[in-house]
């Protein structure tokens, strides 16, 4: 695994844990929790080279999923103050399972191209 990718995936996986830490006053915390823990554990089986494609790549699908499904009606922003907390706090969300979403498919993209170079 070259430098790039070791790179991209430990901060991801710092980002995901830090993410799901900042979840203990959320409205519904164990949710988001698991959802972040996840996305690290995924993450951290990248790194030590022990998923196959198939676990983020549907991780990627279930969080572009979640998104269209989390995205708020009247999309308000990111800051508390601007506008109705339910729909800030329901963008937040979707916007996470979209950074998961893509960090996915980078991760499946990349196992995909690596096995093929095995070949």
């Amino acid at each position: 695994m070259n430098t790039f990718f070791k790179f991209f995936g430990w901060l991801f996986v710092l980002l995901f844990l830090w993410s799901a830490l900042l979840q203990y006053n959320d409205p519904d915390p164990i949710l988001w929790i698991v959802v972040y823990g996840v996305a690290a554990l995924v993450t951290l089986g990248f790194l030590f080279d022990k998923i196959k494609f198939i676990v983020p790549f549907t991780a990627s699908i279930f969080g572009f999923l979640g998104f269209l499904y989390h995205f708020p009606i009247k999309f308000e922003g990111f800051t508390i103050g601007q506008g109705d907390i339910k729909n800030i706090e329901e963008g937040r969300g979707a916007f996470g399972l979209l950074i998961i979403a893509i960090v996915m498919l980078v991760i499946s993209i990349r196992i995909r191209v690596r096995n093929r170079l095995k070949v």
